[in-house]
């Protein structure tokens, strides 16, 4: 699990049919084969790292699914990529529950400063769209964001210099195909509320 707190913005060594190799520094340090990260928002599995000092670059395979739910198929050598560890038990839950289980991707609509704020507009599918509230929570590209207006088609977000500065959202254009993933806790409200419920008597029996 993570929880869309971006540690640091990675580069893409090499990208291949199935695999990535991404270098970065500060997640590095504890780093072992058969760990979770979350690239652009989707959790993938150290195969192979090396590390030397606090630089070093980690290996991903990435399956067919991935690559069609995902923009980790347009990832070339030098892309930015955010990327965050998976939570410890013991670690701090600053932004909200997030998988790493991309629902689908959206587009960049329209960037604009909003005093030294930027306010950032994107286009999404019905699929994400129907979980999407203002003041809600959604993870674009891995990071977690809180909702500032919608409506069926499109949502808007507010990021501070801090968060732009420290994420691909530096590098991001209109147009740009980002990674989306909706509030699980909607999700499962959602599927309580709607799934239809065995009879009591049958309940019982189980």
């Amino acid at each position: 699990m993570f929880t869309g707190i971006v540690e640091e913005v990675g580069t893409i060594k090499s990208a291949d049919p199935g695999h990535l190799l991404v270098s970065a520094s500060t997640i590095m340090g504890d780093m072992k084969v058969g760990d979770s990260i979350c690239i652009n928002g989707a959790c993938l599995t150290v195969t192979s790292f090396e590390a030397e000092g606090d630089q070093g670059t980690f290996s991903l395979d990435v399956v067919p699914e991935t690559l069609r739910r995902t923009n980790l198929g347009e990832l070339k050598s030098g892309h930015p990529v955010n990327l965050e560890r998976s939570m410890p038990a013991n670690g701090r839950f600053g932004g909200h529950i997030v998988q790493g289980h991309v629902d689908g991707t959206g587009k960049v609509r329209s960037i604009e400063a909003d005093g030294e704020a930027f306010l950032i507009a994107f286009d999404a599918p019905p699929a994400v769209m129907r979980y999407v509230v203002e003041k809600g929570f959604i993870t674009v590209d891995g990071a977690s964001l809180t909702v500032v207006d919608c409506d069926q088609n499109s949502f808007m977000v507010t990021i501070i210099p801090h968060t732009r500065e420290n994420t691909v959202f530096s590098h991001r254009d209109v147009g740009d195909t980002v990674n989306l993933e909706a509030d699980i806790i909607a999700k499962y409200t959602e599927r309580l509320t709607t799934a239809a419920r065995p009879p009591l008597d049958t309940a019982d029996e189980l």
